[in-house]
C-alpha cells in the first residue's frame, strides 16, 4: 500500500510524529488502539473523520518502519 498521501509528518502538528492526512491523531495513536484490543470497527466509530484506508495506512506506514529496522553487533 502507498501510504505516503495519507501518513504526513509536520514538524509544528504532534511535535512532528507521522499524522494522519494532516490530522492531530497520529499512527502511534492508532496503533495503540488496535494493540489495545479496538477494532477498525470500533475506532471509525470513535473518529468519524478517518476511514479503512487510513487505518490500513498506519499498518503498511509501521511495517516498513519495522522492515528498515536492523541490529548492528559490536
Amino acid at each position: 500500500m502507498n501510504y505516503h498521501d495519507i501518513i504526513t509528518i509536520d514538524p509544528g502538528k504532534r511535535s512532528g510524529k507521522p499524522c494522519i492526512r494532516g490530522m492531530r491523531i497520529t499512527v502511534y495513536d492508532i496503533l495503540e488502539y488496535l494493540a489495545g484490543g479496538m477494532t477498525e470497527a470500533e475506532i471509525l466509530e470513535d473518529f468519524s473523520e478517518l476511514t479503512s484506508k487510513d487505518i490500513k495506512a498506519c499498518l503498511a506506514f509501521a511495517a516498513d518502519r519495522e522492515k528498515k529496522l536492523f541490529v548492528v553487533s559490536l
